[in-house]
């Protein structure tokens, strides 16, 4: 009874911020927070929209793997248009000042994010790994029919693992990240759940297709004869590195969470209390900064994205430019042609030798 009891009070301690359950953030950590964050914004609306454009755009960019980029750059990017101005806005408050529904909604848009991330990560490595180890399968198994139904299965599977938030109550005010988000002391068994279904579960599934590709690869590259080997364009294996590296980032910013949070969910009286502030706040920021580097790989790594990027930039950062260019030419191309008095001349004198 007494340790229920004190995992109790330290489950209430980390879902208010009261006198007596600890202090905020210093001034200096909160001024890092927010620039972190802000950043973080900024980077994110920009680099997802240019990956949603860019596809939009391009037609070589337009196929069923990149339809799970798609939506995993919505994934990204509802966060930075709803939760995080709003986490941005109680750090400058240093106290969640919007209401409880804003703390629920926000809470519940976070993890449709999180949960819907990993799931589309997942999605493209099955991808991935059905185009290049099972090619003669694959425009059957991804054609336009079903790749809208596997899309569609990747975003409910994400609603229902979101859903059960709101009966257990996890969707809480956390004083040490300023945010309405999942805590982990409500429920053990729901916590371990969490990691294993929506973390562990995902990135065993997605090792195992990269495995997969990797052996493939290598695979390709020891073969002495050229009609034994696999169609494996050069295209390929670049398209592969660039969703291998979005998963490794993902990877490596939610692995420190996720393993506190089951830690914490094994042992919460006695591993709870002795996780530093410091380590704690650190894993969501990074956790939070993962939203806006997939934009950076997919521009550092695949030239399709990267001309679409620039293009699109140069319209919209330089209009007057092309505008001025534009009249230019036009301009010059005017000065070019007769004017209309002369060619009216030219056709009356034709006229006339032809009647002679």
């Amino acid at each position: 009874m007494d340790l229920e009891l004190q995992y109790e009070n330290s489950s209430k301690c980390l879902s208010r911020n009261e006198s007596g359950c600890g202090e905020s953030a210093s001034s200096g950590l909160s001024t890092a927070l927010a620039s972190v964050l802000i950043f973080t914004i900024v980077v994110d609306i920009l680099g997802n929209v240019l990956v949603i454009l860019s596809v939009y755009r391009n037609k070589k960019l337009r196929n069923a793997g990149n339809i799970f980029v798609v939506s995993l750059s919505v994934a990204d990017l509802v966060v930075a248009l709803y939760p995080y101005p709003l986490v941005l806005t109680a750090i400058f408050h240093n106290d969640w000042t919007m209401g409880d529904l804003h703390c629920q909604a926000s809470g519940f848009i976070m993890g449709l994010s999180v949960i819907g991330s990993i799931f589309n990560i997942t999605a493209i490595a099955i991808n991935r790994y059905c185009y290049i180890c099972h090619s003669l399968h694959y425009d059957r198994l991804y054609s336009l029919r079903n790749t809208c139904c596997y899309l569609g299965l990747t975003w409910l599977l994400t609603a229902l693992a979101t859903v059960p938030n709101f009966f257990v109550g996890s969707l809480q005010y956390d004083p040490r990240i300023y945010s309405c988000t999942f805590t982990q002391t409500v429920s053990s068994y729901y916590t371990i759940s969490v990691v294993v279904i929506h973390f562990l579960i995902p990135v065993l599934v997605v090792s195992y297709c990269y495995l997969r590709i990797w052996v493939l690869v290598i695979q390709v590259k020891q073969r002495v004869k050229p009609d034994q080997r696999p169609k494996l364009k050069p295209s390929d294996v670049r398209n592969f590195l660039m969703m291998f590296m979005v998963f490794v980032l993902f990877a490596v910013c939610w692995a420190p969470l996720n393993l506190i949070g089951l830690a914490v969910a094994i042992n919460p009286v006695k591993v709870a209390p002795n996780i530093p502030e410091w380590l704690f706040v650190t894993s969501y920021f990074m956790a939070y900064f993962n939203s806006c580097l997939n934009a950076i790989i997919y521009g550092l790594l695949n030239q399709n994205f990267r001309k679409e990027y620039k293009t699109i930039l140069l319209a919209v950062c330089i209009p007057r430019l092309l505008l001025t260019e534009t009249s230019r030419c036009a301009t010059e191309g005017l000065k070019s042609k007769p004017s209309p008095a002369v060619t009216n001349n030219n056709l009356a004198e034709l006229n006339v030798l032809t009647n002679v």
